[in-house]
């Protein structure tokens, strides 16, 4: 055969082949290999990436410092063909991620941990408007019908998404009411279902602990990081801004009267000592302390609070159970804790990048079923197995917190999609069922909108004033220091600062948010 007949027919058999392994299915069920259900193993694709190297700028968390010896590396380039070049700030990544737009030296991925900071560059030309390139994407295009509010409320103001979404990590976000389980038996106490039952189940641990504050909790930055913003609900309102659908009408809790009702049932809290006197400074460490030695025992902050107290509490005291407790309902309330289960930080593709189209196939790999297993889980056979179909981790983890820090899974630049079952698989039988009951607890998703450069201004001036005379004036009337006769007063503070201005501006921001739906 010459040379002119064998290559057109060397030419064919190359295509067929091709063509044969073109089709490899990365569903499920196309995956039975893998899953060990016993289907014979087919030969892995050949990746269009492989071979390819991208370049990552990623944070490096104190809990799980980034290395670059994580398998996770390792999993995703046999995965996908690509490989990573990651670097790390030697600051705070905010800083360096705002030098390298500066200088227009962003690498082809940048993790970013806010929302607001990926529009503000995007909309200026730094990173790609990722809904350009969805047909590339037939992963993330079937995960966006699958999550639409969450791409809507990743959409910046000129209705272009600059950020990646994700679904499933905000689990370890997710907040509610806890209550220590062994005590309340051990008195014969009801858990409370409302805030009369509660105030009632309160003075009574008082009185049988004379030197504790029943009810604790920390605070975060402000009253409306914690404490307000678990109430809320629960007498009908929010801690800030919000929309309500229904009416098309734009709220604001702390001038409306169940606001005003939460924080009467918080001053006579305070009054009768039933919380810590110094509520307002309680940091991390004094609410601990409080939990840990029987001086308080209700309390709201992340649901993953049950095992990190139980487990080593119960070294001394095998009794010691906080467990969940749902939430009571204020008057005009309902029992719902707010809706904190998302998160919004994500990757970013550089609009400077020699490799847009590759780098968005890549990032598309982690809105596919194995994507997802393999963010969650990591490799079968090396760090999960599957008994009876379920998936199971291996024993050498101790637990999440081991589990990051030995494969890099769930560590920025790591992960848009995944299965929380796997962050649970190593919890208690306790925080597993109290996730269960949580849930249905939840109350509606209300998610931020991105404001405009003149939006934002107004919120910066004309907002921080309306914020800092909400904080000031909210811990008066708690502590007792301004009378709750002064209500309607503080309200019409409120207005004199331009609230009904700055509602406006939200509303303005939420009506375009949701057109772009």
């Amino acid at each position: 055969m010459t040379k002119r007949t064998l290559l057109p027919l060397l030419l064919l058999v190359c295509a067929l082949i091709a063509g044969g392994c073109s089709g490899g299915n990365h569903s499920p069920s196309g995956n039975a290999a893998a899953e060990g259900e016993g289907a014979a193993a087919a030969s892995p694709p050949v990746s269009p990436l492989k071979g390819q190297t991208f370049t990552m700028l990623v944070e490096s968390n104190p809990s799980w410092p980034y290395d670059a010896n994580w398998p996770v590396w390792g999993w995703l380039q046999e995965a996908t063909g690509a490989s990573l070049k990651v670097s790390v700030p030697s600051g705070k990544l905010e800083e360096t991620v705002q030098l390298n737009v500066a200088s227009g030296s962003l690498p082809d991925i940048s993790m970013l941990l806010n929302l607001s900071d990926a529009n503000k560059f995007g909309q200026q030309g730094a990173f790609v408007n990722i809904l350009d390139y969805t047909e590339q994407m037939p992963h993330f295009k079937k995960w966006m019908e699958q999550y639409p509010d969450l791409v809507q409320s990743n959409m910046a103001p000129d209705g272009k998404l600059y950020m990646f979404p994700n679904q499933g990590f905000g689990e370890t976000n997710r907040m509610s009411w806890m209550y220590r389980e062994d005590i309340f038996k051990q008195n014969n106490l009801a858990v409370p279902a409302t805030y009369d039952e509660l105030y009632t189940v309160l003075k009574k641990l008082k009185e049988l602990y004379p030197d504790s504050y029943p009810l604790s909790f920390r605070m975060g930055k402000s009253l409306n990081s914690n404490l307000t913003r678990i109430l809320g609900p629960n007498f009908g309102t929010s801690d800030t801004y919000y929309y309500d659908q229904a009416t098309g009408e734009l709220g604001y809790g702390p001038t409306e009267e169940g606001y005003r009702t939460m924080v009467e049932y918080l001053n006579k809290f305070t009054n009768e000592q039933l919380i810590p006197p110094n509520w307002l400074t309680v940091d991390t460490k004094q609410w601990q302390d409080l939990m840990s030695t029987n001086k308080s025992f209700i309390t709201f902050d992340y649901l993953s609070r049950i095992d990190f107290f139980n487990k080593p509490l119960r070294a001394d005291n095998p009794e010691f159970t906080l467990a969940f407790m749902a939430p009571p309902a204020g008057p005009g309330g309902q029992q719902l804790n707010p809706y904190t289960s998302f998160l919004q930080s994500g990757m970013t593709v550089s609009s400077n990048s020699k490799q847009i189209g590759p780098v968005m196939q890549y990032i598309d790999f982690f809105y596919s079923e194995e994507g997802r297993t393999l963010a969650s889980w990591g490799k079968e056979g090396e760090t999960y197995t599957i008994e009876n179909g379920l998936k199971k981790l291996n024993s050498d983890f101790t637990d999440i917190t081991d589990f990051r820090k030995k494969t890099g899974l769930s560590t920025h630049g790591t992960y848009t999609w995944i299965d929380y079952d796997a962050h649970l698989a190593l919890a208690s039988d306790e925080l597993k069922a109290a996730y269960e009951q949580a849930a249905a607890y939840d109350g509606p998703f209300r998610p931020i909108p991105s404001f405009t450069d003149e939006e934002q201004e107004v919120l910066s001036t004309t907002g921080q004033a309306v914020d800092k005379h909400r904080e000031e004036n909210i811990s008066k009337f708690i502590m007792g220091i301004r009378p709750l006769s002064e209500w309607a007063q503080y309200v019409a503070e409120a207005d004199k600062l331009g609230l009904e201005q700055v509602k406006e501006t939200y509303k303005k921001a939420y009506e375009r948010m949701l057109s772009e739906k």
